[in-house]
């Protein structure tokens, strides 16, 4: 290991780190933009594992997943702030206990 470089271990627990706060904030928060930014911090976290896992043994596997998480990552937040908004004009809140009364 060169100077410079951060252990595998070290990058490993910190997206561990990550996905755990951003599991709590999926699971604690009732606002669905919360809610929205915990599933981005999951997914980030899970890049950065795949990076780091890719780095450790000099292969472009990990970038390629990145990529591919990126795009999830845009696709749901697309879909994300439609929904975010169709709630807000009908319901005038962003509480997920409200979209209950959403079922058709």
């Amino acid at each position: 290991m060169g100077p410079g470089m951060v252990p595998i271990e070290h990058v490993l627990v910190l997206a561990g780190l990550l996905f755990v706060i951003g599991l709590f904030g999926l699971m604690l928060r009732r606002n669905i933009i919360f809610m929205l930014m915990a599933l981005e911090v999951m997914l980030n976290s899970a890049a950065l594992a795949f990076v780091a896992a890719g780095a450790r043994w000099g292969q472009p596997d990990g970038q390629v997943i990145f990529m591919f998480i990126l795009a999830i990552a845009a696709a749901e937040v697309s879909v994300g702030l439609g929904l975010v908004l169709q709630m807000r004009r009908q319901l005038r809140s962003l509480d997920m206990n409200d979209a209950i009364r959403l079922r058709g």
